[in-house]
């Protein structure tokens, strides 16, 4: 694989769209995807989970703090207005719920990955990959923004 194109995103954002809808009951709708340094400030909660195997790269899954407390709330069918560990392991199993969907998703189609376990980081950060530029794709609900970060090392 020499070239990254939709069909290597689609399945990171049909599994995006599926878990939310039906993990947190929100109808999410997908923003315009732009290449973005993978820059984070402070008040940001990220999920990174690597892959591997036939396809190569990482996914940072983003969110205000705020909003991972909404996410966590509606996950955990009870009000979460502090990321605590319980909140945060819902979060991480939203990120696991949407790469193995991903995973799935690509083995239909002949290529096969496997996952690496979450990373939950807070605060500011930036990552630097010389492998891939990093594509954005906002996806929104209630006025509400949740970014998947995805960057694929071509060959």
């Amino acid at each position: 694989m020499t070239t990254i194109n939709v069909e290597h995103i689609n399945p990171f954002l049909m599994a995006s769209t599926k878990i939310l809808k039906e993990m947190c009951f929100i109808e999410p709708k997908l923003g315009r995807p732009f290449i973005k340094d993978p820059v984070f400030l402070d008040n940001t909660l990220l999920i990174l989970i690597g892959f591997t195997g036939e396809m190569r790269g990482q996914v940072i899954i983003a969110f205000k703090q705020e909003i991972a407390c909404d996410i966590a709330s509606k996950m955990m069918m009870m009000p979460v207005t502090d990321l605590d560990e319980m909140a945060k392991s819902a979060i991480c199993e939203l990120g696991n719920m949407i790469l193995g969907n991903t995973a799935t998703i690509f083995s239909t189609k002949g290529i096969a990955i496997d996952i690496t376990p979450p990373t939950l980081g807070t605060g500011s950060m930036s990552f630097t990959n010389n492998f891939a530029k990093n594509i954005c794709i906002p996806i929104e609900y209630d006025n509400k923004t949740i970014e998947i970060n995805i960057a694929i090392k071509g060959d």
